[in-house]
Parts: structure tokens; C-alpha cells; sequence
């Protein structure tokens, strides 16, 4: 018998308000950093991209990565989008890994963040085997 699926439902505001925060983190970080220009430039990417979510939010797309509107399709696309964007990130990592170490360099930070990812996976593996 299987538990019921939580459905969390987010509040329409709940994208926009977390790109604000999230770009308001940014700015911040880059203004410490010396890269006020740059950091003000983030901020409003993040809070242009809040406004297309909140603005679009009749959109099935939009819906679905808001969190409201979520079906069993929407749960699948999710999966298969979170793996295909692992994938292209293990991948970006490798040939980073392969050109810094052919340039003679350490590989670092890649080595470890490849690291991550392939004990990630077999752990993954390992717990999605013993729950089924």
C-alpha cells in the first residue's frame, strides 16, 4: 500500500516573491563583492523573470512550474526534466574536468563536484532499489 502524494499548492505570488529574495541574495553577495553594477543587473533578470511568471500565469507551463495545476503528467515531465538537467550538469562537469586536467591543472573543483554527483547516483539507486 502506498502513502497518498502530497500536493502542495503555491500561492501565485510565491515564484515572483522567492525571485525577489533570491535576486535580493545575489544582489547582495555582489555588492560584498565589489560588482554593484553586475549585482543590480542580476536582480532585475531575477525579478523580470518573477514578473513573466506571475504575468503568464494562465499558461499551462507557467502552472505547471508554479506548482498549481499539477497532475500525474506533470509529475512525469518533472522527473524527466530534473534528470535531463543532471545529466547536461554531470556532463558540463566531465569536459570541464577533461580541459582543466588537459591544460595541467588540478581539475578542482570539478573533480569533487563529479565526485558528488556519482555518489549521489549510486546512492540514488541503491535507495530507490530498497524502497521498491
Amino acid at each position: 500500500m502506498t502513502a497518498p502524494s502530497r500536493r502542495v499548492m503555491c500561492s501565485k505570488w510565491f515564484i515572483p516573491g522567492l525571485c525577489v529574495v533570491l535576486g535580493g541574495g545575489v544582489f547582495l553577495a555582489m555588492a560584498i563583492g565589489g560588482q554593484i553594477r553586475l549585482g543590480a543587473e542580476s536582480f532585475g533578470i531575477m525579478v523580470g523573470f518573477g514578473v513573466v511568471v506571475l504575468l503568464a500565469g494562465r499558461s499551462e507551463t507557467i502552472r505547471g512550474l508554479r506548482g498549481d495545476g499539477r497532475d500525474e503528467r506533470f509529475r512525469q515531465m518533472d522527473i524527466e526534466a530534473t534528470a535531463l538537467a543532471g545529466l547536461v550538469v554531470v556532463a558540463a562537469l566531465i569536459v570541464s574536468w577533461l580541459v582543466a586536467v588537459g591544460e595541467r591543472r588540478s581539475g578542482a573543483p570539478y573533480d569533487w563536484l563529479c565526485a558528488i554527483a556519482g555518489i549521489a547516483y549510486i546512492a540514488g539507486i541503491v535507495l530507490y532499489r530498497l524502497r521498491r
